[in-house]
Parts: C-alpha cells; sequence; structure tokens
C-alpha cells in the first residue's frame, strides 16, 4: 500500500512563501492523479490542487494564481509552491492518491477531480501558519 508523506510546512508571514512536498513510497505520482487538501480547524477538508498523470491540472478558486502544484516523477514526489499566502490559508496541508479511473478509448485512466471523496492514502499532513 503505498504511503505518502508530507513536508515543508512551517510559519510565515502574510504575502511570503512555502513550497511544500510529499514523497511517495511507489511510482503513484506517475500513475495516479494526485492532489493537495487542507483542513483549517472546524472546518471540512477541502481541495487545493490535482494533477493528472498527463500533468493537467485543476485548482481550486481560491488558489489559482498563487499555488502551484508540480510533481517529479523520477523522485516519486509531489510539490505544491504557495506564493502570496495569507492568513486565511493557515491549515494542514495533506497530499493524496485518486482513487477513480475510467475507460476511454481503450484505456483506462485516473479520474483526476477536486472531489476530496475521489481521493485516499493520504499523508500525515504538515501545517502551514500564516501570520498577518
Amino acid at each position: 500500500q503505498v504511503q505518502l508523506m508530507e513536508s515543508g510546512g512551517g510559519s510565515v508571514q502574510a504575502g511570503g512563501s512555502l513550497r511544500l512536498s510529499c514523497a511517495a513510497s511507489q511510482d503513484t505520482v506517475s500513475t495516479h492523479c494526485m492532489g493537495w487538501f487542507r483542513q483549517a480547524p472546524g472546518k471540512e477538508r477541502e481541495a487545493v490542487a490535482t494533477m493528472n498523470t498527463d500533468g493537467s491540472t485543476n485548482y481550486a478558486s481560491a488558489m489559482k494564481g498563487r499555488f502551484t502544484i508540480s510533481k517529479d516523477n523520477a523522485k516519486k514526489i509531489l510539490n505544491l509552491q504557495m506564493d502570496s499566502l495569507k492568513p486565511e490559508d493557515t491549515a494542514k496541508y495533506y497530499c493524496a492518491a485518486g482513487l477513480r479511473w475510467q475507460y476511454i478509448g481503450g484505456r483506462v485512466v485516473p479520474i483526476c477531480s477536486l472531489a476530496t471523496d475521489d481521493f485516499g492514502a493520504w499523508g500525515q499532513g504538515t501545517q502551514v501558519t500564516v501570520f498577518s
């Protein structure tokens, strides 16, 4: 079973940047849709960004233009570059692997949405705190 481990969290002043990384124990980063999610205290877990095996991306509207998801298949790492951070970005950030697939044109391809329920193999998370 794949294991995911996030790192790179910390405390930063509003307007600053952080880069999160997610290391996978298997080739999941290259074979699955991968996503970043976050959960603030008292709130539900929400999607931040996802990236499919072909490199296509989806971003939650609040993060579009500020956050950039990327991956290194050879190193089995998923990254999230976060710029122009705001206090409302304070949350625990998680990476996860997609669980849904579809059959298109004779091939099985991952479904890569922003739906939290479509993901599993959650990591332990890394805390991001943005202070004003």
